[in-house]
């Protein structure tokens, strides 16, 4: 049996879609459960930004998650296939009319992503002094709290809204398909029969 951590909402929908049409059968969660028996495979319905984990510590062989939260968390887990569902990006963000002043001495950033927005502006040689929020993340630069801020945009209707304006996108993401490299080893018939299924069904 191979057990797969999806992330809770219309990315775990969308991955189901695509059992439902490789095994021509219904995959649905009961209300509220959290955990899906069906076949060979038990799925796992999580936060996204634990899905990492739970495949590190095999808890799931398998599992589906944004390439934001792969490369926030620098997780060390095999990337099987691009699922090209739930795609968005990473952006900068600045209040409507204004510049990003990048002769500062710092500038402050707020985001949730501390590692990607550290290891870009890195890059680019601009100091930075990074304020992690978990959430509101538009308001810090409207009451002076962060210069620009660092967040994931799916169509920027939210940022536009707070009058945030995106200046710069800093990388793209989609689900993605991730193993256990353990489970790689233990488990690679079933793995790699899962991933021929899904790439005939999405390509």
């Amino acid at each position: 049996m191979l057990t797969i951590a999806l992330p809770k909402g219309r990315i775990a929908e969308d991955t189901l879609k695509i059992f439902e049409k490789i095994f021509e059968k219904p995959f649905v969660f009961d209300d509220r459960k959290l955990i899906l028996h069906t076949d060979d495979f038990r799925f796992l319905l999580v936060r996204s930004q634990d899905v990492p984990a739970y495949v590190l510590h095999q808890a799931a062989d398998v599992g589906v998650v944004g390439l934001d939260v792969l490369e926030e968390q620098e997780s060390n887990l095999t990337r099987l296939l691009d699922l090209g569902v739930g795609r968005c990006r990473v952006c900068i963000g600045v209040p409507k009319n204004k510049k990003l002043d990048f002769s500062l001495p710092e500038i402050k950033i707020a985001t949730k992503m501390e590692n990607i927005t550290r290891k870009y502006f890195s890059s680019k040689a601009i100091p930075v002094n990074i304020i992690k929020l978990y959430g509101s993340i538009e308001l810090a630069p409207l009451v002076g709290l962060a210069d620009a801020i660092v967040d994931l945009v799916e169509t920027g209707s939210t940022m536009k809204q707070n009058g945030i304006e995106i200046v710069e996108t800093i990388s793209h993401s989609s689900a993605h398909l991730v193993c256990n490299k353990n489970s790689f080893i233990t488990k690679k018939e079933e793995i790699l029969a899962l991933y021929t299924h899904i790439k005939e069904i999405i390509y």
